[in-house]
């Protein structure tokens, strides 16, 4: 796989999007809501927005809210060059597996890129749209079998 451009490293897997596919597929604007459980705390709306790109990356912002759109945390703002958003999603080929699924979740359906990572009894796993470039519209951490963490989306807005 010389010179493809969703290898980041030898010995991790191809990621789901390139830089450039993650630039165009999250302008300003673009703004995902997702219901994020965590074991342990009641259920919040987590938001991100994409507040200004330019050819090197995007400013955005990230805060929780309640389901009826009241903030519960003040927006958080930071900056990521296009490639470190690709490269959260570089994993390693020995412990990593890649699927095609389709699922349906409350933004909608999706045919995704199923990226399942195992590390010792942690398994994390990760629904990437293949029609949404950019952050997973579903996640899951499960210690042991029991779910910790997981989100998913509720809507995907883009301008």
């Amino acid at each position: 796989m010389a010179g493809d451009p969703r290898v980041l490293r030898p010995d991790h897997l191809p990621t789901p999007f390139t830089a450039a596919e993650i630039r165009a597929g999250c302008p300003p604007g673009r703004t995902v809501r997702s219901l994020v459980v965590a074991s342990g705390a009641e259920p919040v709306v987590g938001v991100t927005r994409f507040v200004s790109c330019d050819a090197d990356g995007a400013e955005r912002e990230s805060w929780a809210e309640m389901f009826d759109g009241k903030r519960l945390t003040e927006p958080e703002r930071g900056h990521a060059t296009w490639l470190e958003l690709q490269g959260h999603a570089s994993m390693p080929a020995r412990t990593t597996r890649i699927d095609d699924e389709t699922i349906d979740i409350p933004a909608g359906r999706y045919d995704c890129l199923r990226y399942t990572r195992v590390d010792g009894d942690a398994v994390d796993t990760f629904w990437f749209a293949k029609s949404a470039p950019g952050m997973p519209l579903q996640f899951e951490e499960r210690v042991n079998g029991e779910l910790v963490y997981a989100s998913s989306a509720i809507e995907d807005l883009r301008p």
